[in-house]
């Protein structure tokens, strides 16, 4: 079930990869060197926050689970981050798994009110969020004086890459 959204999710962690393998290559504590100037401070806080987006919106709106905030301070570097990542990916195959009826509508209580969304839409979102903020973790390294190595594209890996 839900081949197609498999494979996007492949290229997607495909991607996640080469950042990961990028931070690794970092002294650690520009990792989680704080910037009050970059939205969630650091690099170890963006990926927290994508994480903590795929928990919420598949784990807990999608899946019904009871997925605990990711606190950024309990992943002190690159490996314990990629620790958490294995837990969203099994997440995501769960969903994949589990979901069917993919554009039947959804309510879903978010903040004060309730979205109208499907579950495509709740598996497509955190993957579109994660390269929204992939963007802001390659621009921080930047300033930080690490930019990420000339090469293969960040956006998406060539099918060939798989």
């Amino acid at each position: 079930m839900n081949d197609d959204l498999r494979g996007f999710y492949r290229l997607v962690q495909g991607s996640r990869e080469r950042v990961f393998g990028w931070a690794q290559t970092l002294p650690p504590e520009v990792y989680t060197l704080e910037r009050a100037d970059f939205a969630y401070g650091s690099l170890r806080n963006i990926h927290a926050h994508v994480a903590d987006c795929y928990l919420g919106w598949i784990g807990e709106s999608g899946l019904g689970l009871s997925v605990p905030e990711v606190v950024a301070t309990q992943f002190p570097d690159v490996q314990a981050m990629r620790r958490r990542y294995a837990e969203v990916d099994g997440i995501v195959e769960r969903a994949l798994n589990e979901f069917t009826e993919l554009d039947a509508p959804l309510l879903i209580p978010h903040r004060d009110s309730t979205l109208e969304v499907t579950r495509r839409w709740l598996l497509l979102h955190p993957f579109t969020h994660e390269f929204h903020h992939k963007g802001q973790l390659l621009a921080l390294g930047r300033v930080l004086g690490h930019p990420y190595p000339p090469g293969p594209d960040t956006d998406l890996l060539l099918p060939s890459e798989l």
